[in-house]
């Protein structure tokens, strides 16, 4: 008993200093909406350029008015907006994309390709700059594009978004002090409105089922966007099927058959900004098994999988709270991900160079380091070699975990702990 109160006061004292960090006053600053950019991520293993595409006003801010600067430092990317006149920092938020993850494929070795992205931040009332950086093989930030925005430039886009039909799933306050969940339907025509609505309310119950959302539902808002589509299902290019979808989403994702997303994130975001929005989900109406998930950019998952219950919560704990993958014994398409010289930004997953950094804290004296994948430690929060698809030189922090298998009970308190610092940031 005692070690779980030392644990959870380490807890409140680690969250203190981190959400005491100086912050700007929204007001002052922005306005209630949202500015997007959308660009395309291009290039190949070894260089990537930012290819703008287009600014667009939304009607929606549903972040914090608080935290505005990211305090966590997770993604491959991040973008920054300084005020153009004081050059003061103004937002900043982290981010992963499917571009990153091609590019440790071999196919980014032979050829270039482009992404679909977008940044959103608050609608700013005066000229700023806007800052786009990718992580860098050592771990540290490159700018890799900038740009100045006038809020008054008649080119920014101001056409309001399609309107969608939307149901409420969960509602608990106002969004700026929320986290609100968007879920889009893909795969359902327009007679089968009734079952995606059944669909979203099943998996919203899914995930707060387990903790650490169990303990917070009252931290959520969840809205379910119906867009309706020609074709039910999604694409199987290795069965040659293909449906004609809202998203075009479809599995084979870099030729692996359990790997589910989409490219064609122009219409998600069109689609998603009917309602306010922190994190989309896109909800696939096919029995099939797959999935994917990237920090604050998308999750995605199957409808009625007899897995999607797991699915889906574990691809929320990517896309949401940027945790990274624990297996180590599956296929995957990527070579190299992880440089073993530094500390991975994912928090579940560490080399040990800057262990002090993860979660060591929580560690008891008599577990040892790196710790056997014995049965004695099964319920031991420790330091066992295997995670981020690689058996040797990363280490992750329980033996079964969510984001390691299916069969998992729950998340392990190192994976807990970091979901619940997020909600809480989004919620301030």
């Amino acid at each position: 008993m005692l070690a779980k109160m030392t644990r959870k006061l380490f807890f409140i004292l680690l969250l203190f200093p981190l959400f005491c960090s100086a912050q700007n006053t929204f007001s002052d600053f922005f306005l209630q909406k949202s500015l997007r950019f959308d660009f395309l991520l291009g290039g190949n293993a070894n260089h990537v350029s930012v290819y703008p595409v287009q600014f667009k006003q939304e009607p929606h801010w549903a972040g914090s008015q608080t935290n505005l600067i990211d305090i966590f430092h997770y993604g491959s990317y991040r973008f920054r907006v300084f005020d153009m006149e004081t050059d003061r920092l103004l937002f900043s938020k982290g981010f992963s994309t499917l571009f990153q993850e091609w590019q440790t494929t071999a196919e980014a070795k032979q050829m270039d390709k482009t992404f679909y992205q977008a940044v959103i931040f608050p609608f700013p009332q005066k000229n700023v700059r806007l800052e786009i950086d990718a992580r860098q093989w050592e771990g540290h930030f490159q700018t890799i594009f900038s740009a100045e925005i006038n809020p008054e430039d008649y080119f920014i886009l101001r056409e309001p978004p399609f309107p969608y039909e939307n149901e409420t799933i969960l509602e608990n306050g106002k969004p700026e002090n929320k986290v609100d969940l968007v879920i889009l339907s893909e795969g359902y025509t327009e007679v089968e409105k009734d079952k995606f609505i059944e669909d979203a309310r099943r998996v919203t119950g899914y995930l707060f089922e387990e903790e650490p959302f169990k303990s917070e539902m009252s931290k959520f808002n969840v809205r379910a966007v119906f867009s309706p589509s020609v074709d039910s299902g999604t694409d199987v290019p290795g069965e040659k099927i293909y449906r004609n979808t809202a998203f075009n989403s479809t599995f084979y994702t870099f030729d692996l058959p359990r790997y589910l997303t989409t490219s064609d994130m122009k219409s998600v975001y069109d689609a998603a900004a009917v309602v306010s929005c922190d994190h989309i989900y896109l909800l696939v109406n096919t029995e099939r098994y797959g999935g994917g998930g990237f920090y604050n950019f998308l999750s995605v998952c199957t409808s009625d999988n007899h897995l999607t219950k797991e699915v889906f919560i574990h691809e929320f704990g990517h896309g949401f709270a940027g945790l990274g993958d624990e297996y180590y014994t599956s296929d995957v398409a990527y070579e190299d991900f992880y440089n073993l010289e530094i500390e991975p930004w994912e928090p579940n997953l560490t080399t040990l160079v800057d262990f002090s950094q993860k979660w060591q804290h929580i560690l008891d004296e008599s577990t040892p380091v790196p710790t056997p994948r014995e049965s004695k430690y099964r319920n031991t929060v420790g330091v066992y070699e295997g995670g981020g698809y690689q058996s040797k030189g990363i280490y992750s922090p329980f033996i079964d975990c969510r984001m390691k298998s299916n069969n998992a009970k729950e998340f392990c308190p190192v994976c807990r702990d970091a979901i619940q610092r997020v909600i809480v940031f989004h919620c301030e």
